[in-house]
């Protein structure tokens, strides 16, 4: 009789660690942004099919990268949960802190368990609230932590690498056209430092904007509207070059 092969319990949650951050890595990044107006989030994906980014409930959306089944089973079992507790007591009891620590049990529960893989998955919870400070963003990694966030976040394939970029150059204030052209350079940039050229139909954007009339704040961006803001936030930059240059003169 052959005496089983043992791995330590530290081994084993580190190996299953790595797994699921190859898997991630492998997916297009996602970003997302608080700009004056509320909260912007901005994918690589050129499927019209697929979404990364979703809305949850009135205030709440999602975002995600990794394998597409396994987050989509958490995307509609967290619309379940906000519909159900939204029905059972208020639309306002709603909240994306109450929805990251639902998915936080999920992902710890399914990560510690030994007779499944972990989720190849990183998730986004973000809230738009009255004013920017209310505004709030979760990051859920494949362990079920929750980082609270705040201006900027990058998840997926470099996100390191984006993080970095988006943490020297966003601010607060920032109109949605200035957030947007700044993800999506964020996003333009390769791990060898050369950038590509990302046009609208590769992107996925929507945003959760407070001044909507609506109850419901999720909008996505498309066709002309998405054109005519990368076109505005790259016009606002030659126009300030112009203004310099004419000044020199």
């Amino acid at each position: 009789m052959s005496t089983p092969f043992y791995v330590s319990p530290q081994q084993a949650m580190a190996d299953r660690a790595e797994y699921a951050r190859k898997g991630i890595a492998r997916g297009r990044s996602v970003v997302v942004l608080q700009y004056n107006d509320g909260v912007v989030f901005v994918a690589e994906n050129p499927s019209r099919a697929l979404h990364k980014v979703s809305e949850i409930y009135d205030r709440i959306a999602f975002a995600a990268v990794g394998k597409y089944n396994e987050f989509e089973n958490l995307r509609i079992g967290g619309v379940r949960y906000a519909d159900l507790r939204g029905y059972t007591y208020d639309r306002d009891d709603v909240t994306a802190r109450g929805l990251a620590n639902v998915y936080a049990q999920t992902l710890g529960t399914i990560f510690s368990s030994a007779g499944e893989k972990p989720y190849e998955v990183e998730l986004i919870v973000a809230e738009v609230g009255a004013a920017p400070e209310d505004d709030q963003i979760y990051r859920l990694p494949h362990d079920g932590s929750i980082v609270d966030e705040h201006g900027s976040v990058a998840v997926g394939g470099n996100a390191d690498q984006i993080s970095s970029y988006l943490d020297q150059r966003h601010r607060d204030g920032m109109t949605l056209s200035e957030a947007l052209k700044l993800a999506v350079e964020s996003l333009a940039r390769d791990t060898n430092g050369s950038e590509r050229t990302l046009t609208a139909e590769q992107l996925e954007v929507a945003v959760l904007d407070r001044k909507r009339p609506q109850q419901r704040k999720f909008k996505r961006l498309l066709g002309r509207q998405l054109q005519r803001l990368l076109d505005e936030g790259s016009g606002s930059d030659e126009s300030s070059e112009g203004s310099e240059g004419s000044e020199e003169e």
